[in-house]
Parts: structure tokens; C-alpha cells; sequence
């Protein structure tokens, strides 16, 4: 699947371009930020992933469909060599397009997640608020947020969500994503890759925090290191841009 994307160009730079892949729920937007900053140095490209934003909706979703449809978009514009940042399960994203691209993928940015299956469902409020949208039949965004309200008590995620509201529908195809959740929880160890590989964790995030969770970085990813965001949970790059730029930045120029 092609996926819609938005691409700065940079005609004068010789770096190879930067891919911003979006997490759960997302679109291309939320990694704005970070791909703005890095579109002064590189040309830059930002991804709806599938069942998301303004990309195709299908009944399938797993890592491995969602890595080949970043690649079949790539090589549409005619982009061989990459480096990648992914947020949440864009990081997932990220991580198995390095293995099935490892000649492609030069340098891999992780944000907030890891290489493992996770067994908790964080979720399950979420799509229930979604769902009941969905079964109103609104057309305004006021009304939206009130039912959501119903079902969620954190004002930034309610927010984040409608991002994707328009015209009365959400954007991103919440039956399919419902219906695969344990796929986007899921993950089969890659083999061992030694791609250049940083991780970025949030200091208030459970979701790289546990012994076996750096036990499966270093097993899966051999040159790899992690850091922390302080002050920032799972959206660190909008709670502390300044000092997850700062890391990357570091990351890219020191390879």
C-alpha cells in the first residue's frame, strides 16, 4: 500500500532523508516538531500509516504489512538509504523495517517503546469512547468531546484523538485497529541487527522501564543506546522537545 505522506525536500543537502512514522491513533502531524527541525539539515518525510489519517483503510494490520507499505512508499520516490524515528508503535514500525531493510535503514530512533509483546491493554477506555462516537452519529467536534468525556478523564489525550475527527468520522479505522489490537501489542524478536539504533525513553513511561525491557534492546539491536527524557512520559517528544532533539541530534551526528 502507497501511504500518503507529506515530503520537504532539501536539494542541497547530502545527508540521506529522515522518515517521522506516528504511534497508535496518530497522523502525520504528530511528529511535526521533530521533522521541522530536522528539515533545515535533510529532506524529511512524514507518513499516515495505514487504517491512519488520510491512508488507506484495510482489514489487516501487523508489523510486517505496515513496514512493507513504508518501503513500497520509499522506493515510489525513488528513496534507497533512510534514517527512521518512530514513535510508540511507529517504533515497532521503525524497528522491523531495519530488519527486513537492513541495507536501507542507515540510522533507527526508537521513542518511548520496545522490541517485546506487551500484555497490558491500555487501550480499552480509548476504543470504547471511540466507539460510542462513532455509534452517535455526530457531526460536531463539541459533541464529540463531551461523549468522550464520558469515557476518559486526560483532556491531552481526548485532544490528541480529534485531531483525527472530521466531518463526523474518524480517520483512522478504529474497527480494523480494534480487531488487530493484540497484533500491535504483539512482536517476534528480529535477529541481531547492528544498525545504529537510539532509544528514547520517558522518565514517567512504563514502557521502556523493566529489566527484560533493555535485555531485549541489547539482544535485538547490538549498537544500540538509551536514554532518558526527564519530566516527559509516553509523549516525550511533546513534553520535552527540547531535550529529545537535543539527543537525537547528538545520535546523528556522532555516526
Amino acid at each position: 500500500m502507497i501511504l500518503n505522506y507529506q515530503i520537504t525536500s532539501h536539494d542541497n543537502s547530502t545527508l540521506v532523508p529522515m522518515v517521522f512514522i506516528h504511534g497508535l491513533f496518530g497522523s502525520l502531524s504528530n511528529l511535526g516538531m521533530l521533522a521541522r527541525h530536522f528539515s533545515s539539515q535533510r529532506t524529511v518525510i512524514q507518513l499516515d500509516l495505514r487504517n491512519h489519517g488520510l491512508s488507506g483503510h484495510s482489514d489487516e494490520h501487523n508489523y510486517h504489512l505496515m513496514s512493507k507499505d513504508v518501503l513500497e512508499t520509499l522506493d515510489s520516490l525513488n528513496i534507497t538509504k533512510f534514517v527512521v524515528v518512530g514513535h510508540s508503535m511507529g517504533g515497532k514500525v521503525a524497528m522491523k523495517l531495519s530488519d527486513i531493510a537492513r541495507n536501507r535503514v542507515e540510522q533507527l530512533v526508537v521513542l518511548d517503546i520496545t522490541p517485546i509483546p506487551y500484555h497490558e491493554n491500555h487501550h480499552a477506555e480509548i476504543f470504547e469512547a471511540l466507539f460510542a462516537v462513532e455509534r452517535a452519529n455526530l457531526s460536531s467536534r463539541l459533541e464529540a468531546t463531551k461523549i468522550m468525556r464520558e469515557y476518559l478523564n486526560e483532556e491531552m489525550v481526548i485532544q490528541f484523538l480529534l485531531k483525527s475527527f472530521n466531518k463526523g468520522k474518524w480517520l483512522f479505522n478504529v474497527q480494523a485497529l480494534f480487531n488487530h489490537y493484540q497484533d500491535i501489542l504483539f512482536w517476534e524478536d528480529i535477529t541481531p541487527i547492528d544498525t545504529p539504533a537510539l532509544f528514547l525513553r520517558g522518565g514517567n513511561s512504563f514502557y521502556i522501564s523493566k529489566p527484560e525491557h533493555f535485555a531485549a534492546i541489547d539482544r535485538q539491536f547490538t549498537h544500540s543506546k538509551v536514554e532518558l527524557i526527564e519530566n516527559a512520559g509516553h509523549w516525550l517528544h511533546a513534553e520535552n522537545p527540547a531535550q529529545v532533539l537535543e539527543h537525537i541530534q547528538a545520535f546523528l551526528d556522532a555516526q
